[in-house]
This record gives C-alpha cells, sequence and structure tokens, in this order.
C-alpha cells in the first residue's frame, strides 16, 4: 500500500467490510461516458476499494455502480477517486441519500448474522458442580458466559429493529418509484406510451454499444429491441429486452441504460412514459 493509501487509511473513521462483488465505475473522458468494470476488495458506508479493468487518477469524480447481497436493488452513488495504486483504487462515496445508506447498513446487519457462532469447547473450561466450590475462576467463567447471553440478546433485538426499519423503507420506497403525479393510487407501470420515433427525437445523450467481440467473430448481427421506462427526469429507469439476438442483448442493455432524454411533458408537467428503443448492431 502506497503513503496516499495509508493516509486514507488512517483518516477512515467508517468501517468497511471484506467483500467481493462486481462494480462499475463511470468517468467523463473528453465529454463521453467511459465505463470501467472491476471488483470490489470491501465496501462500507464511506466508500469501497476495488480492482479495477482501467486506470483512473486520485480526484477523480466517478459514478459508482454495485449491488449487496440480500439488498433488491443497486446502489449508484457519485463518488471521488482517492487513492489509485495500478489497479487497486479507493472510492470515497460523496453524499450517499439515507435510502442507500439504510440500505448498506442492513447488508452489514445480515453479514454480521451470518458470522459463524464460537463455541467453547467442552474440554477446554468444564462446568463447575453444585458439589464444587465457586473459584474466582469459575465467576469469571460464568460472567463472560453471561456477558455473551446479553450480547447475543441485544444483537437479536437490533437485527429484528433494523428488519423492521427496513421494510418500511422498502415499502415506502416501491410506491414512490410507481406513484404517478395526480393520482391517488398506485400503478406498477406508466400509462402513457410514446412512440419510440417520438422518443429519439428527444435523446440528448446517447452512448453507442460495444459490440461482443465474440459475436463479432462469429458474425452475429441484427436488432435489438428494448422495452423501456423513461423516467420524469428523462433518465432510463426500467429495461426489458423484447427482441433481438441474446449474444448483443447486454451490450445493448449496457449502453442504452446510460442514454438521456428530454421529459416528455403533458399540459407543460413531465411525466414517466414507456416506449421502445431499437439498438442496431452492424459488423
Amino acid at each position: 500500500m502506497n503513503a496516499a493509501a495509508q493516509a486514507a487509511e488512517i483518516r477512515r473513521r467508517v468501517p468497511r467490510h471484506a467483500i467481493a462483488i462486481p462494480v462499475d465505475l463511470t468517468v467523463l473522458r473528453a465529454g463521453m461516458p467511459d465505463c470501467i468494470p472491476g471488483r470490489s476488495l470491501n465496501v462500507g458506508e464511506g466508500g469501497l476499494c476495488a480492482i479495477l479493468a482501467g486506470e483512473l487518477r486520485p480526484g477523480d469524480t466517478v459514478g459508482v455502480e454495485f449491488r449487496l447481497p440480500h439488498v433488491n436493488v443497486p446502489i449508484r452513488a457519485k463518488a471521488a477517486v482517492r487513492h489509485q495504486a495500478q489497479l487497486r483504487c479507493g472510492i470515497e462515496f460523496l453524499g450517499l441519500s439515507l435510502e442507500q445508506q439504510a440500505m448498506i447498513r442492513y447488508w452489514e446487519r445480515r453479514m454480521a448474522e451470518e458470522q459463524p457462532q464460537i463455541e467453547l469447547s467442552s474440554g477446554a473450561e468444564p462446568e463447575a458442580s453444585i458439589s464444587q466450590p465457586v473459584t474466582s475462576d469459575t465467576a469469571q467463567l460464568r460472567r463472560s458466559r453471561g456477558l455473551r447471553r446479553l450480547a447475543w440478546a441485544a444483537l437479536l433485538l437490533l437485527t429484528v429493529l433494523g428488519a423492521l426499519g427496513w421494510w418500511q423503507w422498502y415499502r415506502a420506497w416501491n410506491e414512490l418509484e410507481s406513484k404517478l403525479p395526480g393520482k391517488a393510487g398506485v400503478t406498477e407501470s406508466p400509462e402513457i406510451t410514446v412512440p419510440s420515433g417520438l422518443m429519439e427525437q428527444l435523446i440528448t445523450h446517447k452512448v453507442d454499444p460495444v459490440y461482443p467481440e465474440a459475436a463479432r467473430r462469429a458474425n452475429v448481427q441484427g436488432t435489438v429491441v428494448l422495452d423501456a421506462v423513461i423516467g420524469r427526469d428523462g433518465t432510463v429507469v426500467r429495461l426489458r429486452p423484447v427482441s433481438g439476438p441474446d449474444a448483443l442483448t447486454p451490450a445493448a442493455l449496457e449502453a442504452v441504460k446510460w442514454w438521456r432524454f428530454q421529459p416528455y411533458r403533458v399540459n407543460g408537467a413531465p411525466i414517466e412514459v414507456r416506449t421502445t428503443l431499437a439498438v442496431e448492431f452492424r459488423p
């Protein structure tokens, strides 16, 4: 670890936990987004450390996306590169939302629950029988066991409270995502479908797909059609493949999720809409 990484470790106040999960980082290069895949070494509320398939520089502002075990939605956040040593990169989150912090804390609690419980072996510290005098060692052993039971009871209580809090947050999050403006009820999808030709005229930022090398060698080509939900702010909210070669679908999904649109407006107000988007692959 270089001097900058050591200094970052000393300054860190929020603990991190070792975990290996896929991580995607996006950085702007010459005004165009460049996606760099990697795998995490540790994650915490303050940031993460990852091995990346590309070079970054300390001070770079990046977009980071990853999905934690036991958490149903991915975490997308703005972050800053704090240190870089070869392909090992230290990332600090910038302004995580309360919901994202709750997701990380929920994962940390689940991780603590899955840690194996360490039990004393029966031959290491024998129980004192009723007829035996209570020595200082025996009393200390009993106090230690009592403290362990108390700690496990407190952990169980915190887990239950955390699960209840996460469930309330998760229910509110789903309601917030699926509620349309001016509607008292909750719907699962937008009511308005916009033709693909009209939505293409509203594109403000378009990322070309990366042609998979294996598909290129196999001369796989064609058009991938995606069912898309565009949010009120012009971002891509949801994507679902409809048709097209399976070998090209992942590349199309990865490119389209970074497209941006002018908000579609009805009576001057932006609304969420459904449309179809086509991504063409030709050698």
